[in-house]
């Protein structure tokens, strides 16, 4: 597909016929532009024909229709739209390497972010304690969250938005996703909250200072300013309670902090070290579990799961209902830890302790594909060997380390891998 060559107008605009004459033509002359939409990242796919962009939108907009969103703003979004190749990239491109927690941490609560972010705390706190006082999420996670999604509103992305997502709805890796995000995207701008040309996001869709997806933005965006719209581009005051209404409806707790770093035992049980084992914080202090400076944890029925984020070497956080809430919005433990740490970092809390045997190690993403390979072989499910440690994969290794008497972690590591080579 060549991508930017042809434009489909809204007024004037080329015959079906002329722009296919006109794209066939492109074909010819560029070919070395081509995208394979359905196949393999970096493949060259010479044929397109059966997936004619211009047929796709047409159906795209019938069932936008039966949405309920008019033929104007139909017109006003699509009819000058054509995929984008460079979403495509960035969409095909996979990490290279598995980063360490610790290098993960280091590059995302950094001392700028935490000295902006006080100063813009302090800047900000009367909106944000009005806010506090309606949703119940205190001002610290808000920038924090600000902070991490888009540097403090200075990175929200320079792609249109029903640009990027019709190009991803278009490509059928994950069309059906997209193309739900995109019926999203276009009721926003039916109902007069931006404009197709102001509806800014990232390459995959995510919007605002915030970087809600349309489908987040129409179920929890909020007009906190009252002016019939709800700008989560322009308007701090509407980002700001969007994000809190966001959390307060997915779970989140006033009366909770995320986490707090804390010190394991020797012998500790690692197999309980995972999310799905909920302890209260005073079942935790009986077996052991200290804060982070060797004192004692306060004997409340608080429920609290123990995260290593790093294995069995790095630190250890027990985590509370709003460290499930932040997952929600994003799926990693990684950014979670992060997003509640920088708050903390943000009032003046102190940093996280690694100890002397966290090492900064990154594994290429073909050595989490080979770990994930070979516990496939040796009969533990990791799941598609995709280079992506997840839940499943985690189980696995977890299974394998208490076959063989290892310190049960779930930690894809150098060491592990070494193991299964011998294996």
């Amino acid at each position: 597909m060549i991508f930017q060559c042809v434009k489909r107008r809204s007024a004037g605009r080329l015959s079906y016929g002329l722009a296919a004459a006109v794209l066939g033509l492109a074909l010819v002359a560029a070919a070395g532009l081509q995208v394979a939409w359905a196949g393999q990242p970096g493949e060259i796919n010479d044929s397109v024909s059966d997936r004619d962009f211009y047929k796709w939108l047409d159906g795209l907009r019938d069932e936008a229709k039966k949405a309920g969103i008019s033929e104007k703003t139909l017109d006003a979004a699509l009819g000058d739209l054509a995929p984008v190749r460079r979403v495509v990239e960035l969409d095909r491109r996979q990490p290279e390497f598995t980063r360490s927690f610790r290098s993960y941490l280091r590059r995302r609560v950094t001392r700028e972010r935490i000295y902006r972010g006080r100063a813009l705390l302090e800047k900000h706190r009367h909106l944000l304690e009005n806010i506090y006082d309606e949703y119940g999420v205190a001002p610290r996670y808000l920038i924090a969250f600000w902070g991490l999604e888009t540097h403090f509103g200075n990175h929200m992305g320079g792609f249109q938005a029903v640009e990027a997502l019709a190009t991803l709805a278009y490509d059928r890796r994950r069309a059906d996703f997209f193309r739900a995000e995109l019926i999203h995207a276009l009721k926003i701008i039916d109902q007069g909250h931006v404009r197709p040309q102001d509806m800014t996001s990232s390459w995959a869709g995510a919007m605002g200072h915030m970087q809600f997806m349309p489908s987040t933005f129409n179920h929890y965006a909020t007009d906190y300013t009252g002016n019939g719209r709800k700008d989560i581009w322009g308007s701090l005051p509407d980002a700001f309670a969007s994000a809190a209404n966001f959390l307060s409806r997915i779970g989140w707790q006033p009366d909770q902090n995320w986490g707090r770093q804390v010190r394991l035992p020797k012998g500790f049980d690692l197999s309980l070290a995972t999310l799905d084992k909920k302890k209260s914080v005073e079942k935790w202090k009986n077996l052991g579990v200290q804060a982070a400076d060797g004192t004692a944890l306060a004997n409340t029925d608080t429920q609290g799961s123990i995260v290593l984020p790093q294995g069995e070497s790095g630190p250890a956080f027990l985590v509370f209902d709003n460290f499930r809430a932040i997952m929600r919005w994003n799926r990693s433990v990684n950014y979670a830890i992060s997003v509640g740490h920088l708050a903390d970092r943000i009032v003046g809390l102190p940093p996280v302790f690694f100890g002397p045997d966290a090492a900064d190690e990154i594994l290429s993403r073909n050595q989490i594909m080979e770990i994930q390979q070979n516990l496939n072989r040796l009969g533990f499910d990791a799941g598609k060997a995709d280079g992506v440690p997840g839940p499943r994969t985690r189980a696995a290794i977890r299974s394998f380390q208490k076959d063989h008497d290892l310190a049960a972690d779930g930690y894809p590591s150098a060491k592990l891998l070494e193991r299964l080579r011998a294996q």
